[in-house]
């Protein structure tokens, strides 16, 4: 038997497929600085190409592919544990019957397929939940009361990453590389994205404002 098709192998794909999940779910569900988008397309594009040695069940594919409409439903719709939890048991179902063996059986040891779908069910429920109710409640304050404020850069900004500005976490971009710790203010504002530039040495009173 060779590596490629040993269960090791198969079980391998099946942890990337979780992962690049994980990622994406958080990704759609909390947009940011990009850097969850391109982990979870590398980890979905290598899971996916694991397709090439392990032949995948089709009916699987579609599961997952409604697994991500569930998520999407999530978002705009009131009941979101009842849209959110549709779309945990899809991904599980999906992720855990994606890969077959060649004489027909899943690919995926029943135990691992257990304990990563009861860590899934986790986290879905405890992190992508929670940033869903997030995102449904949207800003806490007036986006437009951010404008001149000065904040903290938490992420690098590279030509994005994140400011903390009047008590909220924002996803901010700006002409030059800025460094996290750094001070901003804010320039301008397109939807809740914002343009900040680096503040000079001579507003260092403003900087008590980051939080």
């Amino acid at each position: 038997m060779t590596v490629l098709g040993s269960p090791i192998f198969s079980n391998l794909l099946y942890l990337l497929l979780v992962v690049g999940l994980w990622l994406a779910a958080l990704a759609i569900v909390s947009p940011g600085t990009g850097a969850l988008e391109v982990l979870a397309f590398f980890a979905l594009a290598g899971a996916g190409l694991g397709t090439l040695v392990l032949p995948p069940n089709g009916w699987a594919v579609i599961v997952l592919v409604l697994g991500a409409v569930f998520l999407v439903l999530s978002l705009k719709m009131k009941q979101v544990e009842i849209w959110l939890g549709l779309s945990v048991v899809a991904f599980c179902l999906g992720s855990v019957f994606l890969f077959r063996l060649e004489e027909g059986g899943p690919a995926v040891h029943p135990l691992l397929a257990i304990v990563v779908s009861l860590m899934t069910l986790g986290y879905f429920w405890l992190a992508i939940r929670k940033a869903i109710l997030a995102y449904q409640l949207g800003p806490i304050i007036n986006p437009a009361l951010v404008m001149n404020q000065i904040g903290e850069v938490r992420t690098a900004i590279d030509p994005t990453g994140s400011v903390y500005v009047a008590g909220e976490l924002w996803t901010a971009r700006a002409d030059a590389p800025i460094e996290a710790g750094a001070y901003v203010r804010v320039r301008d504002r397109d939807g809740l994205i914002l343009t900040v530039e680096p503040v000079e040495p001579s507003e260092d009173e403003f900087f008590g404002e980051g939080g």
